[in-house]
């Protein structure tokens, strides 16, 4: 579904990522790890156009999306999740949602209002509270609904359950266990590998703004050095 082969990028004269290669399949889940400053953000933002690659390969189902502007990336199918959340603080949380509702790819059961809701009851106590007065973990499950409600093929997080209670953590993974089992495919950065583990059928750790290892779930488990050389495990 997603391919990305030799992605450099730079921010200004310095220069971020130096060859990134991963692949997702369709219905697959993947992480993104490393230790912070690695490349992790740069290589999503890369992908979503927020930032402009330098060089390299992006194919969304086949389409070449590199470079392109990021609205008409999200056009074809691809929901961000940003780190920060980054909803809007003036609206409320139904605003929020119906802010970027939208089914450009005619979904038979498009994600709606009443879906999210179901998916995170949380949120429905809160509809007329403004963005800014959520706690962290319902900016959270706001910000994942807020992508969904955009009915992507392809739901990338950045920092999914940064900061939040380990209860609140778990409701996240629940509910992205949820949208994996509904065949939607999942690009994830977090630093908690043991429910990523869990979660993910395949995994691309970072360091210095390259991509050093690849595997599976069973596979890094297995691999204790990869785990302590690249992620302090």
């Amino acid at each position: 579904m997603l391919r990305v082969e030799g992605l450099e990028t730079s921010y200004g004269s310095s220069q971020a990522l130096f060859g990134v290669d991963l692949e997702i399949g369709a219905g697959h889940v993947a992480t993104l790890m490393g230790r912070n400053g690695m490349g992790k953000t740069t290589t999503i933002n890369s992908i979503m156009g927020v930032v402009k690659p330098g060089k390299g390969k992006i194919s969304f189902e086949g389409q070449d999306i590199f470079g392109i502007p990021s609205f008409k990336i999200a056009r074809l199918g691809l929901g961000l999740v940003p780190e920060g959340r980054q909803i809007f603080p003036n609206l409320t949380t139904m605003e929020n949602l119906i802010a970027t509702a939208s089914n450009h790819l005619q979904r038979d059961n498009p994600w709606t209002v009443e879906r999210v809701l179901g998916l995170f009851p949380e949120l429905g106590t809160r509809e007329s509270s403004m963005g800014n007065l959520l706690s962290g973990g319902e900016q959270q499950m706001l910000a994942i609904g807020r992508a969904l409600m955009t009915n992507p093929k392809l739901l990338i997080l950045d920092e999914a359950t940064e900061g939040l209670a380990p209860l609140i953590r778990q409701k996240i993974w629940d509910a992205l266990g949820e949208i994996r089992n509904e065949g939607m495919s999942i690009l994830v950065v977090d630093k908690n590998l043991h429910d990523l583990v869990k979660l993910a059928d395949v995994h691309f750790i970072m360091q210095r703004g390259q991509v050093v290892w690849s595997g599976t779930s069973e596979q890094l488990d297995a691999d204790e050095e990869a785990r302590h050389n690249y992620l302090g495990l």
